[in-house]
């Protein structure tokens, strides 16, 4: 008969997961877990199961001979489990708030900030199921403007029509080829950077957002010029500054994200820093899962819960309780 030491599903599916990436870092960030929290759910598995199911040194984490032959059993608890969700999905397809389309970039999801909002959303929302939907620079405004998700992670600024609730501000840096003599510099000023071309975007990037990115114009009106490159991607940006010595703007955090020998990140004095953000068209304002999406970041961001940069695996971004969000309000979506 089912108890209480039967095991739960999201147990079950971090299970499926480390089995796949032998691994608790990279297991945790597909799980948008912290590697402290995953690694807790396998110890409360594995003592609701009585069994061992993975063995663990400081270098590898294997499977033991259990966990090979129960993984068949967990997979089809796990399908199952999704099936039923898409069923209910499926019949109440109507019901405003139920699901949550949440866009982001690669990037974003290692952010502690994403981390922290999420942790909180749906902590404090359980009833609300969040869809994740990993998407490119040119990919995330335009299924946001077709509708194909509700709200993004994105860096401003946001293209006219879309409303945005700021997260966190940090630096800009310039990415240069090592091959670069400007970087041997440790800072530099946007006037010394005035002959070296920007990487160009996907045209499917806002004008706005290119000419931020590309701070064009300059201060003293230098005119900006842009290879022919059409990047969606921060990792063929970054090529493209490796090969073709051209120079690209990123926020701080992609020297944390993107170490590369090819590749040397450098202040610059005058560069403006740029905000971290959650998006969405105006035209879902009245979505019931962006209103409860809206109020967990400014509470989160107003009572000093989201730091800047890349998430740390030291940080509790499992649950709300250490940032002093305030529960009260809204009141949680109801469970349907």
């Amino acid at each position: 008969m089912p108890g209480a030491n039967d095991p739960a599903v999201h147990q079950l599916r971090s299970l499926l997961v480390l089995a796949e990436e032998l691994h608790f870092g990279r297991a945790a960030a597909r799980l948008f877990l912290t590697q402290p929290a995953l690694s807790t759910q396998i110890r409360s598995l594995e003592r609701r199961l009585g069994v061992r199911l993975f063995s663990r040194t400081s270098r590898k984490v294997e499977l033991t001979a259990l966990g090979r032959a129960l993984l068949p059993l967990v997979r089809n608890v796990v399908e199952a489990a999704d099936e039923l969700g898409d069923a209910v999905r499926r019949s109440t397809a109507g019901d405003d708030g139920l699901v949550l389309r949440l866009g982001l970039t690669d990037c974003a999801a290692s952010l502690a900030a994403t981390r922290r909002v999420i942790a909180a959303l749906t902590t404090l929302h359980p009833c609300l199921e969040v869809d994740f939907r990993v998407l490119d620079l040119a990919e995330q405004p335009s299924a946001l403007a077709a509708g194909r998700i509700d709200a993004a992670f994105v860096y401003l600024p946001a293209p006219a029509g879309f409303h945005a609730e700021p997260l966190t501000t940090e630096p800009r840096v310039v990415c240069l080829s090592s091959r670069d003599p400007l970087a041997r510099r440790p800072t530099l000023r946007l006037a010394d950077l005035a002959d070296r071309p920007m990487v160009g975007l996907a045209p499917e990037v806002s004008s706005v957002e290119r000419r931020y990115w590309a701070a064009d114009p300059r201060p003293d009106g230098t005119a900006v010029r842009y290879t022919d490159h059409r990047v969606t991607r921060v990792e063929s940006l970054l090529s493209a500054v490796s090969f073709d010595e051209a120079i690209a703007f990123l926020p701080a955090v992609a020297a944390e994200l993107f170490p590369r020998p090819d590749i040397h990140y450098r202040a610059v004095a005058d560069l403006a820093p740029c905000t971290f953000a959650v998006a969405w068209p105006e035209s879902a304002r009245e979505n019931s899962g962006v209103t409860v999406l809206a109020d967990v970041c400014r509470r989160l961001r107003d009572q000093g819960g989201l730091p800047a940069g890349a998430m740390r695996e030291a940080d509790d971004l499992s649950t709300p309780s250490g940032t002093g969000c305030d529960t009260r309000a809204p009141a949680p979506l109801p469970c349907r």
